[in-house]
């Protein structure tokens, strides 16, 4: 609640650009849809820029991962135009996992030594799940076996980076980041779902929902980091 009162205006602003964004792919109104998708992330950038002030290589990494997640929602749109500029979007987005795991990854190294339990966890949790995703994928990716191995890899480390943060940032920014990057990798299993294996009535709105509220939790929880032990001026 103390998080929807500091940033009131931004949160207004967020719930009506969601709802319009369910409306119009509810109802089927393409257009509308097709261009408040985009708005999602500009807002989500306007908000973190003004916040805070881009100080810092964490912030800047960050909102250079949601540059490319601009970039990839607007080749997703426009493949209907160009079916390859669907592949190029995975590429965007790929790249905005590795700006996200590099400002995470600075959280980490303010303190190594901490949490090895917390870990080992993530590590072997994160194994198991990214694994068993792929042979699941597996039958139904033809050449494409290796990048979508490469994409699964990566996106697995990017989930081990966000919790590696425990105990070197507030607790509040852990968590929101957390549970952004969780419904991040729902977001992006459900894509390579209906993509690889087959599309379900809806799958795209589905997809943007989950898309919006993973990006909101990641934003808020990189305007909200306090870094516990800082070493330098990330």
């Amino acid at each position: 609640m103390g998080l929807i009162k500091k940033y009131l205006l931004f949160n207004l602003a967020y719930a009506l650009l969601f709802i319009l964004v369910l409306a119009s792919g509810y109802k089927q109104f393409t257009l509308l849809n097709y261009g408040l998708i985009p708005c999602i992330t500009l807002v989500l950038m306007v908000f973190f820029c003004l916040t805070t002030k881009l100080s810092g290589r964490f912030h800047q990494r960050l909102f250079t991962g949601l540059v490319f997640a601009l970039t990839g929602s607007a080749l997703f749109l426009l493949r209907g135009y160009n079916p390859s500029w669907f592949s190029y979007g995975l590429v965007a987005f790929l790249i905005c996992h590795l700006f996200y795991m590099g400002a995470f990854y600075l959280d980490f190294r303010s303190a190594q030594e901490l949490d090895k339990k917390g870990a080992r966890i993530a590590i072997f949790s994160s194994a198991i799940t990214f694994t068993a995703f792929y042979f699941y994928l597996r039958p139904h990716l033809g050449t494409l076996r290796l990048p979508v191995l490469a994409c699964i890899f990566i996106v697995a480390l990017l989930i081990m980076m966000a919790a590696f943060r425990n105990q070197r940032v507030n607790q509040l920014s852990f968590k929101l980041i957390l549970t952004g990057v969780l419904f991040f990798i729902f977001a992006d299993a459900l894509l390579a779902h209906t993509y690889f294996i087959s599309p379900f009535e809806f799958s795209d709105l589905l997809i943007s929902v989950i898309y919006m509220i993973a990006q909101y939790l990641i934003v808020i929880g990189g305007a909200e980091r306090k870094l516990i032990r800082p070493l330098t001026a990330d």
